[in-house]
């Protein structure tokens, strides 16, 4: 009796994939690390890891021996925390009324951020390990400078983390940094022994100075670019991938995706590939038809056979079209894989073509990827 084909491994034969480099992101971290010196190097897994995967991602870097992680919400912490019995894990939204219970529970240490939020953990009436977050000139979350020092001199309980954030770490000549700098510094005096953050990623590059005692990598640790106009030393962590669907032939005079916004100027070969903007291909990264193309700038390029290719048309929600009229027809075929970024492809140039950070590519990634850690 004929015996039925092999069942394809659902990686292989995928619309959408991603492989993530569990291993790049552990010597991510040692990197940092190395840097930071004497301060302890963190690992900030907000927002599912930067879209990649908190559970993976955390196992990886506390093998590589990272002890403090950050994230967003008291549900991220719950999460994690299943995953990290022993680790220290900060909340940087803080505590709000109904979470209290989960944030105890779990032994989350909420990052205070406002005066509001200090008087409702007070008025808990526990003793429980909490950050106190003071803004130093970036407007965002935080308490005022002069907030913290009342509390200094009311006497208050000490908070177990002092910290801010600066707003132009990735432009080191900005001159903003260095005022933050000095303004954490004096916040830090007011607060004589208590642990104290200032840095996330691009802050470890501004030198020692910045460390304090403890820093707080994101997206370093994910590959991406921290510093403007620099070379980006970290090693590259996830390729994202989209397969050829169907391979088209369109003469020359024929248009492209919605709105019929790219007429071809030769006779052209199309591959049409498995994902869109539902997948986080975002459709500012469309070859036409949409504002940013208009200011001049390139649309997005993907990689196959070898070879950059562009995006011709719009992106739509669940398919992009390349152009690979210029690779031989022997070279690509249906089923491929088209490399959107991480092969071929940096993360960022793939970012800067739809006018955004790597840090937005990541967190947009759809759910419609097939993983694989490596």
């Amino acid at each position: 009796m004929d015996m039925p084909p092999p069942q394809a491994d659902t990686f292989d034969i995928a619309p959408a994939r991603l492989t993530i480099d569990a291993g790049a992101i552990a010597a991510n971290w040692r990197i940092l690390a190395e840097r930071c010196g004497r301060a302890e190097t963190s690992a900030v897994l907000k927002a599912d890891a930067y879209g990649l995967g908190a559970p993976p991602v955390a196992r990886a870097l506390a093998r590589a021996g990272c002890r403090t992680f950050f994230v967003a919400t008291v549900t991220e912490g719950v999460e994690l925390r299943r995953t990290l019995p022993e680790a220290r894990i900060f909340v940087l939204s803080g505590i709000w009324g109904g979470w209290e219970k989960d944030c105890f529970a779990n032994g989350l240490i909420p990052v205070i951020a406002s005066i509001e939020q200090l008087d409702f953990f007070r008025a808990l009436g526990r003793v429980h390990p909490h950050a106190l977050y003071v803004d130093t000139g970036m407007n965002r979350l935080g308490l005022s400078p002069e907030e913290a020092a009342s509390l200094s001199a009311a006497g208050a309980q000490a908070p177990d983390m002092l910290m801010s954030h600066l707003a132009c770490s990735d432009e080191p000549s900005h001159p903003l940094n260095r005022q933050q700098l000095q303004s954490f510094q004096a916040i830090t005096q007011l607060f004589a022994g208590i642990e104290s953050s200032l840095s996330s990623s691009g802050g470890i590059f501004l030198g020692p100075e910045y460390h304090f005692d403890l820093t707080r990598p994101g997206i370093a640790l994910y590959g991406g670019e921290s510093v403007c106009g620099v070379v980006n030393p970290m090693r590259p962590v996830v390729t994202a991938e989209a397969r050829i669907l169907q391979i088209r032939n369109v003469a020359a005079g024929g248009k492209v995706s919605y709105g019929a916004t790219q007429t071809l100027a030769r006779d052209s070969r199309v591959a049409v590939v498995g994902a869109g903007y539902a997948d986080g291909w975002q459709r500012s990264l469309s070859g036409s038809g949409v504002a940013l193309r208009k200011t001049g700038s390139p649309g997005a390029f993907g990689f196959v056979a070898g070879r950059k290719v562009p995006v011709i048309g719009r992106v739509t929600m669940d398919l992009t079209m390349f152009d690979i009229t210029d690779i031989a027809e022997s070279q690509v075929k249906t089923g491929d894989y088209v490399s959107l970024f991480g092969n071929g492809i940096t993360l960022d140039e793939a970012a800067r073509a739809a006018g955004t950070i790597g840090y937005e590519l990541l967190t947009s990634l759809g759910k419609r990827y097939e993983r694989r850690y490596v």
